[in-house]
């Protein structure tokens, strides 16, 4: 693939400055990978799970995760637009209060891109780049911007509340309250090839850390196939 064509996703990504309004330390990784092997979890996801497991685990030592600082900082984070966090977890606590029971195994890459969330303590998120429409950008939302989600076993879609820190296309919500559950439009499958990721962290190292999570995802999906390439992009508040 022309390297130049996996670049052109990520020309428009923007965050509104709205958003780094609430939390001008905000900084997003955005990691386009093409090339890559999608299929059912194998022995490489499940033992990068099977890391993240063991990692999280002994860093708990039995607390709740709200007691990691990279949990609290986004549960701030919701405060700061009006979203309960006790009742609203955002991805990285949801992930790790399922450590105990296991984390659930669902294909490789998005296995994967939970393992990393997991050991750098990010929330992370994956998406089939071919379901997009127009560049990813992270809005305040008006409140009637389409998302689409089950309810009952059926599709079903839903507005975000007016003012919610949501991910957007030009077709609509891809994932809302920042990092709390992503569309079933673009979402990942077994098929996918193409995916967009994207590292959110916050804090006065948020930019080194979300690109050491970025490193350490872009070595494991090489590792899946030497024919994997990527790009990124770092997405932060303007310098003043």
């Amino acid at each position: 693939m022309d390297p130049h064509a996996l670049d052109a996703p990520l020309a428009g990504a923007s965050i509104d400055p709205a958003v780094h309004a609430l939390r001008p330390d905000y900084v997003a990784v955005l990691l386009v990978a093409d090339g890559l092997p999608g299929g059912p979890t194998d022995d490489a996801s499940d033992a990068a799970l099977r890391e993240a497991e063991a990692i999280a685990t002994e860093r708990l030592a039995g607390r709740p995760p709200e007691t990691r600082p990279g949990v609290e900082v986004w549960r701030e984070a919701y405060r700061a637009f009006g979203t309960k966090p006790q009742r609203t977890r955002h991805s990285l606590e949801a992930l790790l209060r399922r450590v105990p029971d296991g984390l659930p195994r669902i294909d490789r890459l998005t296995d994967l891109y939970n393992a990393v969330s997991i050991i750098h303590e990010l929330p992370l998120g994956g998406e089939d780049l071919d379901r997009y429409v127009g560049p990813p950008r992270l809005i305040r939302a008006i409140g009637d911007e389409p998302f689409e989600t089950t309810a009952d076993g059926a599709t079903v879609i839903e507005r975000p509340e007016v003012g919610e820190v949501v991910w957007v296309d030009d077709a609509g919500v891809t994932c809302r309250r920042w990092n709390w559950r992503q569309c079933l439009r673009t979402r990942l499958s077994p098929d996918t090839t193409r995916a967009l990721f994207i590292i959110d962290s916050l804090g006065p190292e948020a930019r080194a850390a979300a690109e050491a999570a970025a490193d350490d995802l872009e070595d494991r999906l090489r590792r899946l196939d030497d024919g994997v390439r990527s790009a990124r992009r770092v997405l932060e508040a303007p310098r003043v």
